[in-house]
């Protein structure tokens, strides 16, 4: 927990002082808190690239995983797990 606290600070001091950082990440939440952009890339194709506040306010959304997952078109995820755990019942029966 320490590192990934140090590594957001190292972050933002780095933003602060005019720096450029190319964050890559899956884990939206902390992209959300420390990154003043947001390319979203699918495919190879470049779909958003925007503050992720305009993201959020422009499409409506709670946060930068609901607008990944519109952008991205994914699955209604809760049915995908149900639907996964349905199969790896039948499977140990």
């Amino acid at each position: 927990m320490v590192s990934a606290r140090l590594f957001k600070d190292l972050l933002e001091l780095l933003a602060a002082q005019g720096k450029a950082v190319l964050y890559i990440s899956h884990v939206l939440e902390v992209v959300e808190q420390i990154c003043n952009r947001v390319i979203v890339i699918a495919k190879g194709n470049i779909l958003a690239d925007a503050r992720p506040c305009d993201l959020t306010r422009l499409m409506r959304l709670a946060n930068l995983e609901s607008v990944f997952a519109q952008l991205v078109q994914q699955q209604e995820t809760v049915g995908v797990a149900r639907e996964m755990v349905e199969v790896m019942q039948i499977s140990h029966v």
